[in-house]
């Protein structure tokens, strides 16, 4: 840590650390406010994100509740319709599929149905995918269903300052939010300050993480410190590559994306839910309706395998790495930019091949 760092009160921080601080925060500044799930009083959370709750704002306010989570969920709604903000804690991704019929039949509807008269102000806190050994039904990256569920927004921080700035939003708004928490970041350190948290782009921002001229690489949650590993060690091979972390992918910012692709001329989206109607795939729509003309290779997609989560000792195969993101960039037609070689001279290789092993 510098020394200026060291005068501001910046001190390495958790990323569950600063969720549970948003959560105190929030609490704390609005007595609407009310936390519900499996094991978030007493134990403080699978994950301890909301440790401590219960004792400062007692068990009113911070409530274990039965393992059911449609019971949990449409709770949570009667409780928003009459004037709380309930946040919902599923304690693992797959744990929420239960509660889905709520989510899709009156969470995602309520305030369509009432002709905006009556707000749904609930986060569903989740946490999310792979990377920590979790088994089937602890490692899903389920998405994909929250972002083809119209009337819910979406959200996937990837930094500590984000967990807390983007929880906060996330709680102050009427509509419901999806929080997707990435597991494997939870223990993730940051410089940062919780008496003084530094402000965050709101919900529906991206941000060029990494800017770079050669291609964009296009992520959020646990896949970003893949992507800026990526970014670096492709370094080496002569591309320099732009990093976008969308934060939100409900409401999606198509101006941050778009104007990098323009810039740069060539994407790949990384993300570890499955490839088949997976994000990547409406990112990658969206990217050629807006850009096409700006565009030297398709835009590509690394993804998560189509298949059940493996079991622990097989899920570093089937998680996006670094060697497959850069095995994509490799694939991005960059042969089109290259001149014929003049006579006698060497013959610049191709991404032909390079997929066949050339190097």
């Amino acid at each position: 840590m510098t020394t200026a760092a060291a005068g501001t009160g910046l001190k390495p921080a958790t990323m569950a650390q600063a969720l549970g601080r948003a959560l105190r925060d929030a609490m704390a500044d609005d007595p609407s406010v009310h936390v519900l799930g499996e094991d978030v009083g007493t134990l403080g959370g699978v994950f301890r994100v909301t440790d401590g709750l219960a004792k400062e704002f007692g068990e009113d306010r911070c409530t274990d509740t039965p393992l059911a989570e449609a019971g949990i969920l449409g709770t949570a709604v009667g409780m928003a319709m009459y004037g709380l903000r309930p946040v919902v804690e599923m304690q693992f991704d797959a744990f929420a599929y239960p509660a889905f019929e709520q989510l899709i039949s009156h969470v995602s509807r309520m305030r369509n149905r009432t002709r905006g008269a009556l707000p749904m102000p609930l986060t569903v806190r989740v946490p999310y995918g792979g990377g920590i050994g979790g088994v089937e039904h602890h490692s899903d990256s389920s998405e994909a269903y929250y972002l083809a569920t119209p009337g819910l927004t979406v959200v996937a921080p990837a930094t500590v300052a984000d967990a807390y700035g983007l929880l906060r939003a996330a709680i102050a708004s009427d509509d419901p939010v999806i929080f997707l928490e990435p597991k494997r970041l939870y223990w993730s350190k940051a410089p940062w300050d919780p008496e003084r948290p530094d402000a965050v782009p709101g919900i529906g921002r991206a941000v060029v993480r990494r800017p770079g001229t050669s291609a964009t690489l296009i992520t959020y949650g646990p896949s970003l410190p893949v992507c800026m590993e990526a970014a670096e060690a492709a370094v080496a091979e002569g591309w320099d590559l732009e990093v976008v972390d969308l934060r939100s992918l409900v409401p999606f910012d198509e101006e941050t994306v778009c104007a990098s692709v323009r810039r740069t001329g060539r994407a790949v989206v990384v993300h570890e839910s499955a490839g088949f109607g997976g994000p990547g795939g409406e990112i990658a729509a969206r990217i050629g309706e807006r850009c096409f003309h700006h565009l030297e290779a398709p835009v590509l997609r690394v993804a998560g395998f189509d298949i059940p989560y493996p079991p622990p000792m097989l899920e570093k195969h089937h998680l996006p790495g670094v060697d497959r993101v850069l095995d994509a960039v490799a694939r991005l037609q960059w042969e089109s930019q290259w001149t014929s070689p003049e006579p006698g001279a060497a013959v610049h290789q191709t991404a032909d091949a390079y997929e066949s092993g050339a190097r």
